[in-house]
């Protein structure tokens, strides 16, 4: 029986909609929703165009109510999986997903993490500080921002050209190519 993953999204979903097409062909798992607190977010739409159930919530269903907790296990989620998801995940899903919530991060882990940093945020502080690397990191979710442990990192080379646009270019690249099998492999190994 395939493993049923959600994703939750704050952005644009160009990683939830690379997520959702790998897995259309997976036998080890399925996208079977699309999460966000931005009510206007395009990755509600990309969910919607793939034919994958989407749903905006607010604070307080995520923090206060229990809404967020109760869909999720409606929906017999197996993995949580944060791809550009800027609120801090609460601690009471985490309890009953325990090694069940996954992020992924802009920069090499534990360089350029924390509260705020994220997208442009991260490439800027890259640039600023002359880094000779950069890449991504996956890694489980706890009760910190950036803090949980790492399953999986990729660099590429920043060079004196590179700006935060063209960093953000080579990091999606990375983000592309290796976020939905490091996702699938989880999946085997579970």
């Amino acid at each position: 029986m395939k493993k049923r993953i959600a994703i939750f999204a704050s952005g644009a979903g160009t990683n939830a909609q690379n997520i959702i097409r790998y897995f259309k062909t997976s036998s080890v798992g399925e996208v079977v929703l699309v999460l966000s607190n931005k009510r206007h977010a395009k990755v509600l739409e990309k969910a919607e165009n793939e034919d994958i159930k989407s749903l905006f919530f607010d604070k307080v269903d995520l923090y206060e109510t229990g809404r967020v907790l109760d869909i999720l296990e409606s929906n017999e989620v197996d993995l949580i999986v944060l791809a550009g998801f800027l609120l801090k995940f609460p601690d009471h899903i985490l309890h009953e997903y325990p090694n069940r919530v996954i992020n992924l991060h802009p920069a090499l882990l534990p360089k350029y993490g924390g509260k705020g940093m994220y997208g442009k945020y991260v490439h800027e502080a890259i640039i600023a500080n002359g880094e000779k690397e950069s890449g991504i990191t996956i890694h489980y979710v706890n009760e910190h921002y950036d803090e949980g442990t790492i399953i999986f990192q990729a660099s590429t080379a920043v060079s004196s050209e590179d700006n935060p646009d063209s960093l953000a270019e080579k990091i999606h690249e990375l983000e592309y190519k290796h976020f939905p099998k490091v996702i699938e492999t989880l999946l085997e190994t579970e």
